[in-house]
């Protein structure tokens, strides 16, 4: 039986997108080929990285990567987990499922303490699980 191609896409692919790959690879089983890209990549953030080890997955192995590398490619669903990524998002061929589900954006290296960004990074993993959860489900 065929995978689901799914391709999550949000600006930096740093942080939500990261996320949100490692949830739906993880959970979702060998049902799901999982990629995720940014409009504007960056690198993978460490608090995404250590928010995510705390529930069992790994997602250090990831990088951020450009949604170029994925165009002409089909997917089942292209879903965007912030409100930039939706407005950017190219065409994919094929008869591709688009979901939007804006989450809220972490913030920067340079907010506040490192205690209240991983407060943060965890609220935004656990929104995303949840959401996963449901779309997993539905599939």
């Amino acid at each position: 039986m065929p995978k689901t191609r799914v391709l999550i896409l949000c600006t930096g692919n740093s942080a939500r997108s990261q996320m949100a790959e490692g949830i739906l690879r993880h959970d979702g089983g060998e049902s799901f080929e999982v990629h995720s890209a940014g409009v504007n990549p960056s690198t993978v953030r460490p608090e995404a990285i250590q928010v995510m080890r705390e529930i069992g997955i790994d997602i250090s192995d990831q990088y951020s990567k450009s949604v170029n590398e994925y165009l002409g490619q089909e997917f089942s669903y292209v879903i965007t987990v912030c409100d930039h990524a939706k407005e950017a998002c190219p065409v994919f061929p094929g008869k591709v499922q688009r979901i939007h589900r804006s989450f809220e954006d972490p913030p920067s290296s340079d907010v506040g303490s490192n205690e209240f960004r991983l407060v943060i990074f965890r609220r935004v993993r656990d929104e995303i699980r949840k959401w996963m959860r449901g779309f997993i489900e539905q599939i």
